[in-house]
């Protein structure tokens, strides 16, 4: 049954089995670490059903059990191309480039016709009665001319994947109960200082980063996508950024946190502003009603803007916020908070696998755009989005909280910098970086042989699509 409560009242007590359930808690078997308010030791619980879904508004759950259907890792090959030997640096990257199944490369700037292309269609295109229906060799990620208000034949079968589990996912900030967070909060010896200032420093970027994510989508990214599959996953993530701006709303109400401070901090905080100066002119030149893709200049401009966002934004800036909160949670800390941000840290992962995979299909169909000169470009801003996400490491969090340390996040952003280099088919930058949040490798997909669908199915989904096994 969802949690109707309203966050904002006296706060009710909980008995055991409401009791936050720290992530990693629970075992292969099914039972979990509980806290027995009496003793303040943790005892075994008697295995649990494995029928019952985890449902937001139960507690934090472990890794495994909300991530199972976080998504397939990125499906498409990230090196799609043969490199030809040769000496000659300076032969065209055509040259050079033999796309896997030896496909043949549509040249830059025309259509299968040798027409000029000036972007792709739009889906507002006057009807043609008596028009060829669609065939599935006519559909592109960009720059296809196809109808794009015909949804099948699906040519991208992992897109539309990536819509169902999506759907399959769905839930809602109020079903998260606030109460044990208000009370902790309105403690004056609940939180330190310090981890007020985590709180609320996360709560001020990811409000602005998921709204600009937001406008980057509707405004920009949408429009150059010419492939209805892809486009409605992208509807779904619009409204899943919307979802996530909601929850941090309903956080800082819950809490009853100064609303213009949180909202505007990234115009008054130069931690929180840095990360948002830098997204912004990624947006800039795909929301300019005057720029079209079709050629090679412009094609690179749209794939280098959708890894800023999808690998860069979503892949890097959120990942020291998401330990953070999720390690409060983690200590029976701001738990409903940390609910919340597990729900969203499972959706950011399924958009960011969607951008990887998208990426990796314009490679395969546009080779002459992953020149070496681009590549490079590519990891040089992957290594300024490393540095500049440590500083914010250390801004948030100047002493250290909770046993973790902003030197601790600067190897951990390598390692997952080195990740992200290798899901689009880039050198790995910083040999032997490692993890040391071992317990946040699921959650973020750093295993390249995970396969999220090997997983018993005991997550939260909605019921029409939910299996009982």
């Amino acid at each position: 049954m969802l949690n109707w409560d309203d966050p904002l009242v006296a706060v009710k007590p909980r008995d055991d089995h409401q009791t936050s359930i720290p992530p990693d808690s629970i075992f292969a078997d099914g039972s979990l670490d509980v806290l027995d308010p009496d003793t303040l030791f943790t005892r075994r619980s008697e295995p649990r059903d494995r029928s019952a879904a985890v449902r937001p508004g139960q507690g934090l759950v472990g890794n495994h059990a909300l991530m199972a259907t976080a998504g397939a890792a990125p499906v498409v090959d990230p090196n799609p191309f043969i490199f030809a030997p040769t000496p000659q640096a300076e032969l065209p990257i055509e040259d050079m480039l033999i796309p896997a199944g030896h496909r043949q490369a549509q040249t830059p700037d025309q259509d299968r016709s040798g027409s000029p292309v000036a972007g792709g269609a739009t889906g507002l295109e006057n009807l043609e009665m008596g028009a060829g229906r669609v065939r599935v060799d006519d559909k592109q990620i960009i720059n296809c001319r196809a109808d794009l208000n015909q949804l099948v034949p699906f040519k991208y079968d992992w897109a539309w994947q990536k819509y169902l589990d999506a759907c399959a996912n769905h839930w809602m900030p109020q079903e998260i109960n606030m109460n044990a967070d208000i009370a902790l909060w309105k403690d004056p010896n609940g939180l330190t200082e310090d981890e007020r200032t985590v709180i609320k420093r996360n709560l001020g970027f990811f409000s602005t980063a998921d709204s600009l994510v937001a406008n980057n989508l509707v405004l920009a990214v949408y429009r150059h996508l010419t492939n209805p599959e892809c486009r409605q996953y992208l509807l779904r993530q619009a409204f899943e950024e919307a979802l996530h701006t909601h929850a941090y709303q309903y956080v800082v109400e819950s809490l009853g946190l100064d609303e213009g401070e949180i909202f505007n901090m990234y115009r008054e905080v130069p931690a929180v502003a840095r990360k948002a100066e830098w997204a912004l002119p990624f947006t800039r030149h795909l929301a300019d009603p005057h720029f079209h893709t079709g050629t090679r200049e412009n094609d690179q401009i749209l794939l280098r803007e959708l890894v800023a966002f999808y690998v860069i934004f979503e892949g890097i800036f959120f990942y020291v916020g998401f330990v953070q909160i999720l390690s409060m949670g983690r200590r029976n800390k701001m738990t409903g908070t940390a609910e919340q941000f597990q729900y969203i840290l499972r959706d950011e992962s399924m958009h960011m696998n969607f951008g990887i995979d998208v990426i990796n299909q314009i490679k395969i169909e546009n080779p002459h755009l992953w020149t070496p000169n681009f590549r490079q470009e590519l990891v040089d801003m992957i290594r300024d989005a490393v540095t500049l996400e440590a500083q914010y490491a250390h801004d948030t969090m100047p002493r250290g909280i909770l046993g973790l340390n902003a030197q601790m996040f600067e190897e951990y952003l390598q390692f997952i910098a080195n990740r992200r280099c290798a899901q689009i088919g880039l050198p790995e930058q910083y040999p032997g970086a490692s993890n040391p949040f071992p317990w946040m490798s699921e959650v973020l997909d750093l295993k390249k042989e995970k396969n999220f669908f090997e997983t018993r199915v005991t997550e939260y989904q909605t019921g029409g699509v939910l299996s009982w096994d």
